[in-house]
């Protein structure tokens, strides 16, 4: 390690210190730009320390939960990894999460899918997860062809990078098809059943990644996720090398077994948070984990010890009720979200918070692809819309027949209950910067769960 890598290294540890235990502050980020400040190469020369290699997570959703899950696999093996667990996931975030150490074993970082292209270069991980692609911030992100073309030029830069995509979505397996020609090693995993969910209104990809055609599905899971195949017979869905089936999906949780390469039999694993969606990030987190040299009894010993934090899925009690706190960010989240309230077969309420601030996206024209409509027949619910805003969703609710109210924090959204039966669980689903004020109020007002 050079001086001046050195002394980046010093001057960021220095200003995490500072942050933390004088400021009592985050040092996700700024540590990391003062390092590449003083040494824009400060992450490849610590990437060049670890005695393993490094795994990156990408996509749309789930990056964070995937990310944290594969990382626990990983130290419940008994590994040292370095991760970016607050979901500080751009350069300056990753940087900051390589610092305090050199000679891990792992790093395992999460990667906004636009910052691919400065990350991989640097990192030269094993492998890129790619969990899904789907329309997110447009004004900041452009159309889904932009993400694509980031991707495949960054894996084009990293070329020892193994991709390891998600191959039921058509979008992740252009990426694939593309990265594939220009010499990376791909592999794919996917939910090798029919889960008979109910279809989304607006699916996110409906044409061939090759000639254009409208897709055909066998089935779909949710938004364009499902058992693909152009009529003209130029791109489908890949054999899979490793499969999700005998799932069970529940308010208590999910299960599954596992199987594909390098596994023996089956390995059934189960979890006690999330939806469909949530199979798709737990399987990609085991394979991540299998090909790492994770066993399935160190990763099944990680997910029972595992605890949703940065406010995915966070459970509350707040006088007695119930709150289940998520993020949703764009359309596809949204509608899973709608599932897991779906299947909450309790009488329920629920408090939707859409900010646009700069790293929500200005544009929020997004939520009239939400499928709101399936609320409408769900005459026990009552909803609360908040937020820079909440006009914006009161409207987009009127449009779906729903009547509600708005209230300015999630304080005043449990008010609008009054003395609504304490047993009906209030769902706060929030877009970024409404994240965190929610998570920080019900630490205050009630007990984590």
């Amino acid at each position: 390690m050079g001086p001046r890598t050195s002394i980046a290294r010093a001057a960021g540890g220095l200003t995490s210190w500072g942050l933390r235990r004088v400021l009592h502050r985050s040092a996700s980020q700024l540590p990391g730009r003062v390092a590449l400040a003083l040494d824009p190469r400060i992450t490849a020369e610590l990437a060049g320390k670890l005695r393993e290699g490094s795994i990156v997570v990408c996509g749309t959703n789930g990056k964070t939960t995937t990310t944290n899950v594969l990382a626990n696999s990983l130290e419940a093996a008994g590994k040292t990894v370095l991760c970016n667990r607050a979901g500080a996931n751009m350069a300056a975030g990753i940087a900051a999460a390589m610092l305090p150490g050199s000679g891990a074993d792992w790093a395992v970082m999460e990667a906004d899918e636009l910052s691919t292209i400065h990350v991989l270069p640097a990192l030269r991980p094993r492998y890129l997860i790619l969990l899904n692609l789907f329309r997110d911030q447009l004004d900041r992100a452009g159309e889904i062809e932009h993400v694509q073309d980031t991707i495949v030029e960054a894996l084009a830069a990293s070329p020892e990078t193994c991709l390891v995509a998600c191959g039921d979505d058509p979008l992740s397996m252009g990426v694939a098809v593309r990265a594939a020609e220009a010499g990376t090693r791909v592999l794919s995993f996917g939910i090798d059943e029919d889960l008979r969910l109910p279809a989304d209104r607006v699916p996110e990809a409906r044409f061939c990644q090759v000639c254009g055609a409208e897709l055909d599905y066998a089935y779909r899971q949710y938004a364009q996720l499902g058992a693909f195949s152009c009529p003209n017979g130029d791109f489908s869905r890949p054999v899979l090398d490793w499969r999700a089936t005998g799932v069970r999906v529940g308010r208590d949780g999910v299960s599954f077994d596992v199987g594909g390469a390098g596994i023996d039999a089956p390995q059934r694993l189960s979890a006690g948070f999330g939806g469909a969606y949530m199979v798709y990030n737990l399987l990609a987190a085991f394979v991540g984990a299998h090909l790492a040299g994770v066993g399935a009894a160190s990763f099944q010993r990680a997910l029972d010890g595992y605890s949703p934090e940065n406010g995915r899925l966070q459970h509350f009690r707040v006088g007695g009720r119930e709150v289940v706190l998520n993020l949703a960010k764009n359309p596809t989240g949204f509608n899973q979200n709608i599932s897991l309230m779906e299947a909450d077969e309790r009488p329920k309420a629920a408090f939707f918070v859409i900010n646009d601030d700069y790293n929500d996206g200005k544009d929020i024209s997004w939520i009239w692809d939400v499928d709101f409509e399936r609320l409408a027949a769900d005459r026990g619910l009552t909803i609360v819309a908040g937020g820079h805003r909440a006009n914006d969703v009161q409207v987009r609710l009127k449009y779906a027949g729903i009547t509600s109210d708005i209230a300015s924090s999630v304080g005043e959204a449990l008010g609008r209950l009054g003395s609504v039966d304490s047993s009906r669980p209030l769902y706060v689903l929030t877009n970024y910067s409404a994240l965190w004020p929610a998570k920080a109020e019900l630490e205050r007002m009630g007990e984590r769960l």
